[in-house]
């Protein structure tokens, strides 16, 4: 035997139900300690010092990354079995 029960509630009144303390002040207040950290680390870094830290360390430039990324394309559909043939095009 097999019985589903359906209970339709906000967070809060499961929250409230199961006796778990309401966080929600808690949260708002680190939210917004992180935003205020991160917008002052985004004020003060170099964007082509943030890209260099991103980015793998192989890949310098957009055109290897594109190159890159059909590689992957290329690779992924002459072994992923879609009978197709693709061949890498160069150019």
């Amino acid at each position: 035997m097999k019985i589903t029960v359906d209970i339709e509630c906000t967070p809060h009144e499961a929250r409230t139900f199961f006796g778990l303390p309401n966080i929600e002040p808690l949260q708002d207040q680190l939210l917004e300690q992180l935003q205020q950290q991160l917008s002052s680390y985004l004020k003060s870094t170099d964007p082509e010092a943030m890209l260099k830290l991103w980015l793998p360390e192989g890949i310098k430039g957009l055109n290897q990354i594109q190159e890159h990324f059909w590689q992957q394309v290329m690779t992924g559909m002459t072994s992923g079995g879609s009978g197709g043939g693709a061949t890498k095009k160069k150019g």
